[in-house]
């Protein structure tokens, strides 16, 4: 008796599919999804994917129902049926070109990036290095003013005015000063 109940449940709910009830269709929709998401969770997938294939196979099992493609055998039938679907679906992503390229390109790209930054680090770590080693070789007169306006911030008018020369003077001397630190560099690096 009980059997023939649950059996029955389930032809009532593809009638209910059939006549598009939207309680019927909301309440199966709600239901299965997590079994689904799971799967595609523990097999390579995101939510998303797992949103994606749930969709499609609500779709296909919606249509063979309509279509009296469908007939439950058990009290559980749909809601495997709408499982197996799911899962073929979504063994066709995973088997599927597209998908395999997309995680070989993500892991390469990953690896790329990743080395990308390390090496960039080093060279821009480098680089300070031996301008700060070349700094510390250039004359007292030099070092002032290239701390006053790069570090301190200072504008060329204040530094003229605290070294008692006209701007214009100030810019020519604070030129020579970056190209001497340059050629300081360079020697160290060579």
């Amino acid at each position: 008796m009980g059997q023939a109940y649950r059996l029955e449940h389930q032809i009532q709910l593809l009638d209910a599919i059939k006549s598009n009830n939207s309680i019927a269709l909301k309440g199966l929709y709600i239901a299965n999804y997590p079994k689904v998401e799971a799967l595609v969770l523990k097999n390579s997938g995101t939510v998303a994917h797992a949103k994606d294939i749930y969709q499609e196979a609500f779709i296909t099992v919606w249509q063979h129902v309509k279509n009296d493609k469908f007939v439950p055998q058990n009290d559980t039938a749909l809601q495997g049926y709408l499982y197996r679907i799911a899962k073929n679906k979504w063994i066709d992503v995973l088997r599927s070109k597209a998908f395999k390229n997309s995680k070989l390109l993500n892991i390469e790209a990953l690896k790329v990036i990743k080395n990308d930054d390390i090496e960039n680090d080093d060279f821009e770590d480098k680089k300070l290095k031996i301008t700060m080693d070349a700094f510390k070789n250039l004359g007292e007169p030099c070092k002032s003013l290239l701390r006053q306006f790069y570090f301190d911030k200072k504008s060329m008018q204040d530094i003229a005015n605290e070294l008692k020369l006209d701007p214009a003077s100030t810019r020519n001397k604070k030129y020579r000063c970056v190209k001497k630190l340059r050629e300081l560099a360079l020697k160290i690096n060579i």
